[in-house]
């Protein structure tokens, strides 16, 4: 595979790249570079992780990535999740592998790497120390949206402040060529490209993907970022707190037919419309023709090669937003059939998550 043909492999459906010179320049000199994204397990996985940043991790695969999936249990652990319990946590890792397993990332095409792995060994711990030197009490506070936590956060837990460390030292640990993950992860690679010149460890070139929007019209409350555009996107997105607004990648089909069929999308508006941009960024990545079916009394079936092309249809109020709704649910629906058949032959770690208290 030449050097364009793995650039937009790698390119394709981001949102931001840092730097495209810097990612040209790895690819053109480099066949087989390291890269990663850092998974805290918190409970059950949405669509937004399944489909889209799983089909992102396939991408840099297919391109020659040593591609590593770090399960960060430790990182779950200083942000509470699971209720702060460790075995509760590695259970969650396990399900997240079986997840991805089932949508094409199984061990051999990708690493599976834990923390546990990394912060056994002394010169990780001497990173940490040499990283938190390097930055300020008040830089590491502003790294709290990585957390999912608002910067102006108030009874910051003092462990909070080391996760900004923990996972930059990630990066330089893995010896990382490529740091990716969705746009509400920049603040730690940012910290990450600013601090390695300082303390002689490689720049991560950072490749992050847009964050999937939840189905109903809601807002987390909280600052996340100084951009106006990307503090919208981490605010609106899909949120186990708001139920009905996630598709689980284990949703059974009548239950992403009834939250689609509930989900906010005002006709012919595009902007601020989470199901079509539920279309955008993941169904025309992952199939070349989107579908709708439609009683011929309302045009019959009709279908789409490009989102642009979809856009200018609903734009003109050609298409019904109900329609809309019931053609992704089933496009959804056809999407995690594997995940579904996956966990009727192996449905432990499932099961083991359905028992756990969900905590955030």
């Amino acid at each position: 595979m030449d050097t364009n043909t793995r650039f937009e492999l790698c390119s394709k459906n981001l949102q931001e790249i840092i730097t495209k010179d810097e990612l040209w320049n790895l690819l053109n000199t480099n066949t087989k570079p390291r890269g990663y994204v850092g998974f805290e397990p918190s409970g059950m996985m949405h669509a937004g992780t399944g489909l889209i940043v799983g089909k992102k991790m396939r991408d840099y695969a297919d391109a020659g990535f040593h591609f590593i999936i770090y399960l960060a249990e430790w990182h779950g652990w200083i942000n509470n999740k699971l209720g702060g319990d460790l075995d509760n946590i590695r259970s969650g890792a396990e399900y997240f592998k079986d997840c991805f397993t089932a949508l094409g990332l199984p061990e051999g095409k990708v690493e599976y790497l834990w923390a546990s792995d990394i912060v056994s060994h002394k010169d990780y711990w001497e990173k940490v120390v040499r990283v938190m030197k390097s930055m300020t009490m008040k830089r590491a506070l502003r790294s709290m949206p990585i957390m999912g936590r608002s910067s102006d956060a108030e009874d910051v837990e003092a462990s909070w402040v080391l996760y900004p460390a923990l996972q930059t030292c990630d990066i330089f640990q893995m010896d990382l060529d490529a740091a990716c993950a969705g746009m509400d992860q920049r603040k730690v690679h940012m910290l990450a490209r600013e601090v390695a010149p300082k303390l002689g460890y490689k720049t991560p070139v950072c490749l992050h993907s847009p964050l999937l929007p939840g189905l109903q019209n809601t807002t987390i409350q909280g600052s996340f970022d100084e951009d106006e555009k990307i503090n919208k996107s981490i605010t609106t997105k899909m949120s186990k707190s708001v139920e009905k607004g996630a598709i689980w990648v284990n949703d059974e089909p009548s239950d992403i037919k009834n939250k689609y069929k509930d989900a906010f999308c005002p006709p012919k508006q595009i902007e601020g419309n989470p199901v079509l941009d539920h279309v955008r960024m993941i169904v025309f990545p992952h199939i070349d023709i989107f579908e709708v079916k439609r009683p011929s009394k309302f045009g019959g079936d009709i279908s789409f090669e490009s989102f642009e092309e979809l856009a200018k249809t609903y734009t003109e109020g050609n298409l019904h937003p109900m329609d809309l709704k019931m053609a992704i649910a089933e496009c959804m629906i056809k999407l995690l059939e594997p995940v579904r058949e996956y966990f009727k032959r192996k449905p432990e770690n499932l099961e083991r998550m359905r028992s756990l208290k969900i905590t955030r």
